[in-house]
């Protein structure tokens, strides 16, 4: 694989969600030891800690995941690699390394059967996300164009998603 392949589907992990509850093996409220076990007992390659926003984020390079804990030092974010990172289902849909217009199409589709405004909300750099998901469609590089690098919050943080998380939670990467 070079730099900007993006895994195809059937060579990732397959992760279903709960929303507001949990990724795959990892559940909010979780201790980093705790989501460390849930990984199958790998550690973090790089931990930062953010004293302005009162978190800190660990890197699982191998398994494609930037983890957030809060101040008390629980599960409060998880952001899914595009290139490399687990796949993640929502209605059966993938939302990993997908095209982010499509997906945004999809979140649509869903708030039509819901309540519009209380389904849908847009972060300042106008990723799209969903309240009744827990989900926010940020987006990477995979070279020249955009694919989905979805980041997944407990229900606490819906009611002011863009400052809940440092802001490189949010940014192209």
């Amino acid at each position: 694989m070079s730099l900007w392949d993006v895994l195809p589907d059937s060579e990732r992990q397959q992760w279903t969600f709960e929303p507001f509850v949990s990724v795959g093996p990892l559940r909010f409220g979780m201790s980093s030891g705790e989501a460390s076990a849930a990984l199958g007992g790998i550690g973090a390659g790089v931990r930062q800690h953010d004293a302005h926003w009162g978190t800190a984020c660990h890197t699982y390079s191998e398994v494609g995941l930037k983890l957030y804990f809060a101040a008390d030092e629980c599960l409060y974010g998880v952001s899914i690699d595009a290139l490399q990172g687990p796949q993640v289902l929502a209605d059966g849909v993938a939302l990993v390394g997908q095209v982010p217009s499509e997906l945004e199409q999809w979140l649509f589709g869903r708030a039509e059967s819901r309540e519009p405004y209380t389904e849908l909300f847009y972060l300042p750099g106008a990723e799209a996300g969903s309240l009744t998901l827990g989900v926010v469609l940020c987006v990477q590089r995979a070279g020249d164009r955009l694919v989905t690098r979805p980041v997944f919050l407990p229900g606490d943080a819906m009611d002011d998603v863009y400052h809940r998380l440092p802001r490189e939670a949010w940014a192209i990467s």
